[in-house]
């Protein structure tokens, strides 16, 4: 039998830490989704300000980088790319960029999911959060 690394609350804390401080420091008010390697929710946190909605919007990005491997802007632009077909893709509702998966090894551990601000933000403040415990 193999084994593989898993996500502790301790490192969901400091992902969830990071991500936060990234979206604080631009002033931008998202909402923070961080899920495990089968996309179920971990951590959920929406700051001051942001629009109901993200809290929707973030855990589904991150659930589509965990189970799609990758992160969830490659569906966006697939489809922006004319393969609209694959809006039916079963369980991937976040198509949009901000999803980022958590990778160690080749092995995916989860993915964090943001909304609120521009897509591109949304990564950033993902990235920053996986930063946080050396990946």
């Amino acid at each position: 039998m193999k084994t593989k690394p898993a996500l502790e609350l301790s490192d969901v804390k400091k992902i969830a830490a990071a991500a936060e401080a990234e979206a604080l420091k631009n002033q931008w008010a998202v909402s923070i989704a961080i899920v495990d390697d089968g996309g179920h929710l971990l951590w959920l946190q929406r700051l001051d300000g942001a629009a109901p909605i993200s809290a929707h919007i973030a855990p589904a990005k991150a659930n589509t980088a965990a189970v799609g491997r990758r992160e969830s802007r490659v569906y966006e632009e697939m489809i922006n790319g004319g393969r609209v077909s694959f809006l039916s893709a079963p369980e991937l509702r976040g198509l949009l960029e901000g999803g980022v998966p958590i990778l160690k090894d080749g092995q995916c551990l989860g993915a964090v999911g943001v909304s609120g601000v521009k897509s591109s933000e949304d990564a950033q403040i993902a990235r920053a959060g996986i930063a946080a415990i050396g990946l």
